[in-house]
């Protein structure tokens, strides 16, 4: 072959490089317009405009992997449960799950990888594709990308408790407590838990623990008080001595609250509904009478004080 023929044949392959390069970036600009149009309507509520934006970026531009999960979150905000069983509503739900999956699989940002897979969770959920096998693995892999955030734990830890395998549910509430010992959040969930399995004990040592977490906190001794009220006036199987103990120990937290923010009405309304338990159990008539008056006294003051409040607000 000549040198002509030669740099013929190069010039020919150049060109068609520069074409091509010339194509790709054309390709990515419209990828771009698309996505910045997409994120417009998105951020209106136009989900249907945005989804089909968000198609047309992806079409031009697949590696733009931020795009999958708003495509699917876009889906998802036009499904609507009350239209549960129609083909061109459970379509949108699909569509949802599958751009999620692909934001999981593709997305080199941690935080939006973490959001598409939380999305992907709730997609599979009760109340939508109802499909909870789908969902542990999917928490097990946010547990591995981030074993320091107690939250997913949670996550799991309901749905082994959805599921009836309380003692998976307990073990990985522990765990959570294990991975952030500090975080009052933990000692909440623990007391959720345990009170709904019907183990009072366990839940007033979560929430307990919780208040030791957070001794500046009013509204952890309040949550102590309100538990401590529920059982003592609520619950017909306990005797009058432990419900006594309770309803002193409901005290004994609500006057914690209350020293830590003396104007903390509920905590105040609380003190006074613990009194009234206390004098339905006292046989003294005098010191029931003066229980009874101490409690009305309470109740005079948290209304005065809403008064105040409401009169500071300008409602």
């Amino acid at each position: 072959m000549s040198r002509l023929q030669l740099t013929g044949r190069l010039a020919v392959v150049f060109g068609l490089a520069v074409v091509a390069a010339a194509c790709g970036q054309y390709q990515e600009l419209k990828a771009k317009k698309h996505f910045k149009d997409a994120n417009a309507m998105y951020s209106q509520q136009e989900y249907k405009r945005a989804a089909a934006e968000y198609e047309e970026a992806l079409k031009n531009d697949p590696s733009l992997t931020t795009a999958y999960f708003y495509l699917g979150n876009s889906y998802d905000n036009q499904w609507k449960p009350a239209r549960i069983g129609e083909p061109e509503n459970d379509v949108l739900l699909d569509k949802a799950i599958q751009n999620y999956q692909l934001a999981a699989e593709k997305e080199t940002d941690p935080k939006m990888r973490k959001l598409a897979i939380e999305y992907l969770v709730a997609a599979y959920g009760v109340d939508k594709k109802n499909e909870p096998e789908k969902q542990g693995p999917l928490v097990q892999k946010m547990i591995e990308m981030d074993p320091s955030d107690p939250t997913n734990y949670f996550a799991l830890a309901k749905l082994y408790e959805d599921s009836g395998d309380y003692e998976q549910a307990e073990a990985t509430l522990i765990k959570a407590r294990d991975v952030k010992p500090s975080d009052p959040a933990v000692y909440m969930q623990m007391a959720g838990y345990y009170n709904r399995q019907g183990e009072f004990d366990k839940t007033m040592d979560a929430l307990y623990q919780r208040a030791a977490q957070e001794p500046n906190n009013p509204e952890a001794f309040y949550t102590i008080a309100t538990f401590y009220w529920d059982k003592a006036f609520r619950d017909q199987t306990i005797k009058e001595a432990q419900k006594r103990e309770y309803a002193q120990k409901g005290l004994e937290a609500a006057d914690n609250a209350l020293k830590l923010n003396p104007e903390y009405v509920d905590a105040i309304v609380y003190k006074g509904l613990l009194l009234r338990v206390q004098a339905a159990l006292e046989k003294n008539a005098a010191r029931q009478t003066a229980l009874i008056d101490e409690a009305k006294a309470l109740q005079s003051r948290a209304i005065e004080l809403r008064k105040q409040k409401t009169a500071g607000t300008g409602e």
